[in-house]
């Protein structure tokens, strides 16, 4: 007698290991979501940065020090954790692959579906 989480032939996937596939792709999905995010608060100081210094010939620093400081160190963390999500991400997609090849090297089916 079949459980019911199984389907009729043995190369057909049973539910949960769909389910748990479905899970991972969706969670490698988040990742990869965190680090579009990451990019693009990678990339927000250093187009300020590039703005300021294009521009750096209409003010004299001096004058404008009390401005750039802050700037500088909101530029310097926006950096930081852009560098940590990006970096957060890849190491948690690099886990889902891992954790998706183990599933795969047990269902022919599965190996068939995901390539």
């Amino acid at each position: 007698m079949e459980s019911p989480g199984q389907i009729n032939s043995p190369d057909n996937l049973d539910t949960q290991t769909f389910n748990e596939v479905q899970l991972l792709l969706a969670e490698k999905r988040t990742s990869l979501s965190a680090m579009r995010t990451g990019i693009a608060v990678f990339a927000f100081p250093l187009s300020v940065l590039s703005v300021l210094i294009a521009t750096s010939k209409s003010y004299d620093v001096r004058e404008v020090l009390h401005w750039l400081v802050p700037l500088v160190l909101l530029n310097l963390g926006l950096t930081v954790l852009g560098i940590y999500l990006i970096t957060r991400a890849v190491i948690r997609i690099q886990r889902y692959d891992r954790l998706l090849d183990k599933l795969k090297s047990k269902s022919a089916r599965l190996a068939e579906l995901l390539g």
